[in-house]
């Protein structure tokens, strides 16, 4: 689809008889382009590109169908208003224009964090929504050309498995044995202001809009003088470019080629990056604390940034460290060991026992419902980590959970009767809890609880570190890593039918 957007408009059911295909072609091509460019060096082409691509019809309808079918689409701004019919989306096509663009200020709540405390989130404007996604689509290719290679958060092709692996490879030998667990002071609250528009390449007048306008919270107007607000589609980018660059500036203190190489690879330094959650290696305890560490906290100061004291820590590998969820430790045998850590063990029995309390006095199939969601997605996340006996240990917590869900809807029945009642014989397992109901055809149906043993231990092969999804020349690779491991995260490459929901729940679970 070649015509300006305007056109479209001509019929109100123009929406549904886009040609999609076409479109993300369209858009793919002028990507590659940017990337081609950047790799050439070749700035100013690449701000033209840029520029050809945040005003082309087929990037305005690509950045409007992104808001529209991610899962924010029904969570509106402060304007309160929704995109959710043909001819309001062909307007919304129609508003993305620079002239006259003014964002409005977000509207600020807030979501519980792991420790208790609560995140702020920002939501803005399906307009401004819209806005950032489109220059999101003209600013990704750069900020993946040029991203370093083992940073692995809010990128495409990438995830936590991909880091967790990563941090296998690292420590596995017997050096490095030290780790510098960094954490950054409110990272996406602090990032300065001034670093973003003098470095992030893309259009400053419109970057400067979105830095500084402002957020509303119970309709009071409150400025924004620093940071990038955590529910914006464009802000884990942001954060990316401004992190990004610490793995080079290791890399020239200790460098593992050429001049002065054998120092670097004796100091054995690597990077371990997830968005703002990252880990340092190195062969001594002393070089992590007078060399590296200091360096980070410059690194970070020219970003308006800082390392917390607090949680800022040096560990032996042989005390372990917990990172994503995970724990990493060298046990005394010699032998790396990575499984899920207590925390998130807790933190899903938590979950189910909320879930159980909170289904007492309704159907089994009901609560069963709502527990599986809640066990295969714990479990698919721990599936690539020695996982099999914790996995096994999370269902006998469950199990006695429900026992006690069930005693408590019966108290005057004996343990024979509730067995009977709840729990059912499938081949070789007893004991498995169950719920009668019906079909959609009123045809008799019996769910039965998801067991987290049942996943089973699967080697996760990492992404090559070079990769970039807006490469033509990775489209096979990314092909042949698709057919081989369907349960990857795919690319943008193998996405194109089916894009992917917006950073505003992505970021919703916190780090």
């Amino acid at each position: 689809m070649t015509a300006q957007a305007g056109a479209i408009l001509n019929t109100i059911s123009a929406w549904d008889a886009v040609d999609w295909r076409t479109i993300e072609d369209n858009v793919r091509r002028l990507q590659a382009r940017i990337v081609k460019a950047v790799q050439q060096k070749k700035w100013s082409k690449v701000k033209a590109l840029q520029h050809l691509l945040t005003h082309s019809a087929s990037g305005k309808l690509l950045a409007v169908r992104r808001v529209t079918v991610n899962d924010g689409r029904k969570t509106p701004g402060v304007d309160g208003e929704l995109w959710d019919t043909p001819r309001k989306k062909l307007q919304g096509v129609i508003s993305l224009t620079v002239r006259g663009y003014r964002p409005m200020p977000l509207r600020r709540i807030y979501i519980p964090k792991a420790n208790g405390k609560l995140r702020p989130l920002g939501i803005p404007t399906m307009r401004d929504r819209a806005m950032q996604a489109l220059y999101l689509l003209a600013l990704d290719p750069v900020a993946e050309t040029t991203a370093d290679q083992n940073s692995y958060g809010f990128r495409q092709g990438r995830s936590c498995a991909d880091a967790i692996e990563q941090c296998f490879t690292s420590l596995c030998h017997k050096n490095p044995s030290w780790v510098l667990e960094a954490d950054i002071k409110g990272c996406f609250d602090n990032i300065s202001h001034q670093w973003l528009l003098d470095n992030v390449p893309m259009n400053k007048a419109i970057l400067h809009k979105w830095l500084k306008s402002g957020y509303l919270e119970k309709q009071v107007f409150y400025d924004t003088i620093s940071g990038t607000p955590q529910g914006g589609i464009i802000s884990p980018v942001l954060s990316n470019i401004a992190l990004d660059g610490l793995e080079r500036r290791l890399r020239e203190v200790f460098p593992v080629r050429g001049k002065g190489s054998e120092r670097g690879r004796t100091a054995q330094v690597h990077l371990i990056r997830y968005a703002d959650d990252f880990i340092i290696t190195g062969h001594s305890e002393e070089l992590l604390r007078m060399t590296v560490k200091p360096l980070v906290e410059s690194f970070l100061t020219e970003r308006g940034l800082v390392l917390s004291p607090e949680k800022t820590l040096i560990t032996h590998i042989e005390e372990g460290f917990d990172f994503l969820g995970q724990n990493v430790r060298r046990y005394p045998h010699g032998k790396l060991f990575i499984k899920p850590a207590r925390k998130s063990v807790v933190s899903v029995l938590a979950k189910v026992k909320e879930a159980v309390r909170e289904h007492l006095g309704r159907a089994a199939h009901l609560l069963i419902n709502r527990l599986n969601p809640i066990i295969r997605g714990w479990t698919n996340y721990h599936r690539h980590v020695v996982s099999k006996r914790i996995f096994a240990r999370v269902d006998a917590a469950i199990f006695r959970m429900l026992w006690h869900w069930a005693q408590a809807r019966h108290p005057r029945k004996g343990a024979r009767w509730i067995k009977q009642k709840y729990f059912d014989r499938v081949k070789t397992r007893d004991w498995w809890f169950f719920g009668d109901t019906t079909d959609t055809q009123g045809s008799p149906l019996r769910l039965r609880l998801f067991h987290a043993a049942s996943v089973k231990i699967v080697r996760y092969i990492k992404v090559r570190s070079g990769l970039n999804p807006y490469d033509p020349s990775w489209a096979p690779y990314l092909s042949r890593r698709r057919a081989f491991a369907p349960h990857r995260p795919r690319s943008s490459f193998e996405r194109s039918r089916k894009l992917e929901p917006c950073e505003l729940e992505t970021l919703t679970h916190g780090s």
